[in-house]
């Protein structure tokens, strides 16, 4: 604080007393961290990853609609945990869910879920992905593998599929991408196609590894 002297007063520059300033610093500190920790927590690792998560609800029980507007809801909070919601399927027959984000960890998709609608997944996957084909209007389908953990890696989850796309038009179906958890063994493969005996067919010629379940979808974004 400086001080000056007029006509033998003593003038501060500063007319706030100090305790009044550290009080007033004090308080900016508090509820600045208290708007700003949520981000900050979940910004820690800046480096998105893949996630899948799955929901399972009730078999017939869930529709195309309100898992639509659940994931409205997701897209309005996603910020405030650092995550970004891609689309989602719904199988309304098995009453299941499947949501694709990016995010810095399983914690902020979870987190996010609960803060948006309260509607928590049954399990989070982490997994990498393949080179995506474009939509042609085709009826969808999610077929998941199901594997030793650790038994596969990218590579040969990308060699398969190259078989795939090889014999695919003999069945009438269109794989449009792949996703793969390494850890976990979990493969899902989505893909258009008339039926899910076609996508089986297809994959017992290309490569003889079998889905341990075909469900017919439907996408949102």
């Amino acid at each position: 604080m400086l001080k000056s002297k007029v006509n033998g007063i003593n003038y501060s520059t500063n007319c706030i007393p100090q305790k009044v300033c550290t009080h007033v610093v004090t308080f900016l500190l508090f509820w600045g961290l208290a708007l700003f920790a949520p981000s900050l927590l979940f910004a820690q690792n800046s480096e998105n990853k893949l996630f899948i998560d799955v929901h399972e609800l009730e078999p017939g029980k869930v529709s195309f609609e309100d898992v639509a507007a659940a994931h409205k809801k997701d897209m309005a909070l996603q910020g405030k945990y650092d995550a970004n919601f891609i689309k989602f399927w719904v199988d309304e027959e098995a009453g299941k869910v499947y949501c694709l984000s990016e995010a810095p960890n399983a914690h902020s998709v979870f987190a996010t879920h609960k803060d948006a609608h309260g509607l928590l997944p049954a399990r989070i996957l982490e997994v990498s992905d393949g080179e995506k084909a474009a939509l042609t209007g085709g009826q969808l389908f999610l077929d998941i593998h199901h594997v030793s953990p650790g038994s596969v890696t990218a590579e040969m989850v990308a060699g398969a599929h190259k078989k795939d796309l090889a014999v695919e038009g003999k069945h009438g179906v269109r794989f449009i991408n792949y996703w793969l958890d390494e850890k976990e063994g979990v493969i899902m493969c989505l893909s258009e196609a008339p039926n899910p005996e076609a996508i089986i067919n297809t994959h017992m010629e290309a490569h003889g590894l079998l889905p341990t379940e075909v469900m017919k979808v439907q996408e949102g974004n």
